[in-house]
Parts: structure tokens; C-alpha cells; sequence
């Protein structure tokens, strides 16, 4: 993983997402997410870095269970006859994790559902 893969990812992320000032990013202390040109990146979209202690796996715990998700539910169990089949395929299950797969932390809601619940509350709307 290079800072240019985790650049291009943010600017995809935040178009899509387009977060408000202040929103922050949590990331391990990899030296792509702290060089230079992506604490750069952050800063011109208002956004805050955190990052996990050394050491400390539990501070990535959503973004761990997702990839054992992803490994154990599919990755493992679908042949991957070539890198783009690979790709499109990711694509897909994060859309079906995020989306369509209900989690049981968070009341059985869909996360779209749960992140728009959370929404409301703190926007008073």
C-alpha cells in the first residue's frame, strides 16, 4: 500500500461522501497515512488525522472485522480467476457489507441506516 493508493482512496472517499469540516480519519500509523503529502491531503479537506496506538490492534477493530468479513464470507470461498474479477468483486461486497448486510452491533440495522440514524441525533433533525 503506497501514499498515492491511500491519496487516491481519500479524494474517491470524500467525493463521495463529502463530510462535513472537522471529520476525523482513523488509520494505523502506517508511513502512508503519516507522510507529508496525505496529512496535506486531510488538512485541505478540513479533516482531522487520529491514529491507533502502536501496538494497540482493537483501535482498528471495525476495519479488522471487516476484512475478516470479507476473507471468511467470500474471499475464501469465491475463485478469483484474475485481478479485475478480484476488484469488481470487492466493489461488491463492500456495497453488500455496507448496504444490504444487517449487523448485529448496531440493532440489526443496515450501517447506511444506523450512520444516518446517528446523523439526525447529533444535526437535531
Amino acid at each position: 500500500m503506497t501514499k498515492d493508493l491511500v491519496c487516491k482512496a481519500l479524494i474517491k472517499a470524500y467525493n463521495v461522501r463529502q463530510p462535513s469540516k472537522g471529520c476525523v480519519f482513523h488509520s494505523d500509523r502506517g508511513s502512508q497515512y503519516t507522510s507529508h503529502g496525505y496529512r496535506k491531503l486531510l488538512a485541505s479537506y478540513g479533516m482531522r488525522a487520529s491514529m491507533g496506538d502502536v501496538g494497540a490492534c482493537w483501535d482498528n477493530a471495525v476495519v479488522e472485522r471487516f476484512f475478516g468479513s470479507l476473507k471468511h464470507d467470500w474471499l475464501l470461498k469465491v475463485h478469483q480467476p484474475t485481478r479485475q474479477f478480484m476488484k469488481q468483486y470487492v466493489a461488491a461486497y463492500m456495497r453488500y457489507y455496507d448496504l444490504e448486510r444487517l449487523h448485529s452491533s448496531n440493532g440489526d440495522l443496515l450501517p447506511i441506516n444506523y450512520e444516518n440514524s446517528l446523523r439526525k441525533l447529533s444535526c437535531g433533525t
